[in-house]
């Protein structure tokens, strides 16, 4: 096991009411309840302070709550004089739990998913309290309606102001304020253990290595996805040739570091959250700078082909923030796990411009689809049937609406459910993509409180966790907001008992 019985005698030792293991979102929330409770807190971030802020840094910063509409999330979201003209429907506690059946089959701990829902909107009208902004993300969940107006869809319909970064702004700026002590380049590597209760960490600094003394630790550094062996071993063959989406140093220390104390494993350790990532842009993994503006999440509205010119899912099966967190392992599958997102000109103005217009986005434009195919290395015959085939199938009777699932199908293998639009007028457009994971589901069993749990289910005194490290929530896939939501939930809770 990993632990130093006689850290009190080193010569490099600090002590501290509370430590916290990991500066994104779900360690400064846990940092921030522990402090207005009075605690002294010091929070380890792995990296330097150019580097930090974990996953929740690359986010856009959607954070799923239930809620009853617009009037009851007034006095959370920034005023927008386009709220005048915005329906934003109710988002049930009930509704907001039968999403996490649907998409986890199932699989989702039914008393964290209680919490989650439950808590959502309260935990983030207290960090609002605090200080964080939140505001109606009308460029992602919502499409403009000829009349001027919006209707919000998917259940999503909140976010950070400034998305990932705003988000961790504005959870540094409360730290100073609430006194936290935030250390920057402090790399945890092992658990401290006295008498059978954790009471600190082991870390690794430009200094060397030092011992710091905590009545509690809270486990909030991410999971293992930024390590390509633990993804192997755990997802599957070729899953080490997924970009990393997010912070390079969720590398699993601090699970492996709970695990030698003790901790049982929890939640899913076989699946992952990953998505459809431009696969030819330069520096496409870790991007500070585009962070997740590389993901490229129209694809509802038009069709992906593999380098084969074959379709091979069903783009329009549910609102994008249902199916987005799965269908990077589609990719994966596919021949030298690329595919290619495809619109015509009538499409392109309907993308999401903060991912289509980057800067150096891998599109492709022809102004015939032998044109595209030629410049895909495609088949020109297999692309052209493909499209076509799929052109004749969709049931044009039925108008386009991307606000709703309107069941505009294109009835053919595999089908596509809603929003087929025919792919027929040009300029042609593609998009290449390939799989970008974000967090891995399996982490260390805690209770509904964060306290991390032995094999036999007893609490393993001293140690919390939340965030990515906290298994159960998720299995297969999961609805979009719903991470950033959890590492709140459940952050607040572990800080509200270290």
């Amino acid at each position: 096991m990993s632990q130093k019985s006689n850290a009190e005698s080193s010569a490099q030792t600090e002590t501290v009411q509370v430590i916290v293991v990991g500066g994104g979102n779900a360690g400064f929330t846990a940092a921030h309840a522990a402090a207005v409770r009075g605690r002294s807190v010091m929070l380890l971030e792995k990296g330097e302070r150019d580097m930090a802020g974990g996953n929740s840094f690359y986010t856009a910063g959607a954070t799923r709550i239930a809620h009853n509409g617009l009037d009851d999330l007034q006095g959370l979201v920034e005023p927008d004089e386009r709220h005048a003209m915005t329906v934003v429907p109710p988002y049930t506690a009930e509704e907001y739990a039968a999403d996490m059946a649907k998409v986890t089959e199932g699989r989702n701990d039914p008393e964290l998913t209680q919490v989650l829902v439950s808590e959502s909107q309260s935990t983030l009208r207290w960090l609002n309290s605090l200080g964080l902004k939140y505001r109606l993300m009308y460029e992602r969940q919502a499409y403009e309606r000829p009349d001027g107006s919006y209707l919000f869809w998917g259940g999503l319909h909140v976010g950070n102001v400034g998305g990932g970064e705003g988000l961790i702004e504005d959870h540094t700026r409360v730290a100073a304020e609430l006194g936290i002590d935030v250390r920057y380049g402090h790399a945890a590597k092992s658990l401290v253990v006295n008498d059978g209760r954790v009471a600190g960490v082991v870390v690794e600094t430009v200094d060397g290595e030092k011992t710091i003394l905590a009545e509690s630790v809270v486990l909030t550094a991410g999971g293992f996805e930024a390590d390509p062996e633990w993804r192997k071993e755990h997802l599957g063959e070729g899953w080490e040739n997924a970009k990393v989406r997010g912070t390079p140093y969720n590398t699993g220390d601090m699970i492996a570091a709970a695990l030698n104390i003790g901790a049982a494993k929890g939640g899913d350790w076989a699946t992952c959250h990953s998505v459809q990532w431009d696969a030819f842009t330069a520096q496409n993994e870790s991007n500070r700078e585009l962070t997740n503006r590389l993901t490229r999440q129209s694809y509802p509205l038009g069709i992906i082909v593999n380098t084969e010119g074959k379709r091979f899912l069903d783009e329009g099966a549910d609102f994008r923030n249902y199916t987005y967190a799965k269908y990077g392992k589609e990719i994966l599958k596919q021949p030298g796990s690329v595919a290619y997102q495809i619109f015509d000109a009538s499409l392109r103005p309907m993308l999401r411009s903060e991912e289509y217009e980057m800067p150096d986005v891998s599109e492709v434009i022809a102004d015939t689809l032998e044109e595209l195919a030629a410049k895909l290395g495609i088949d020109v015959e297999s692309l052209e049937k493909t499209v076509s085939d799929f052109n004749n199938s969709i049931d044009r009777n039925i108008p386009l609406d991307p606000n709703i699932k309107d069941k505009r199908a294109a009835n053919i293998e595999p089908v596509k459910s809603n929003w087929a639009s025919p792919i027929e007028t040009g300029p042609f457009y593609a998009y290449g993509v390939t799989c970008g994971i974000t967090f891995t589901f399996g982490g260390v069993k805690a209770d509904t409180f964060g306290r991390v749990l032995n094999e036999e289910g007893k609490h393993i005194d001293g140690l919390f966790a939340a965030g990515e490290m906290l298994g159960g929530l998720f299995s297969g896939n999961y609805p979009g907001g719903s991470g950033l939501a959890a590492g709140c939930v459940f952050g607040r809770r572990a800080g509200s008992l270290a």
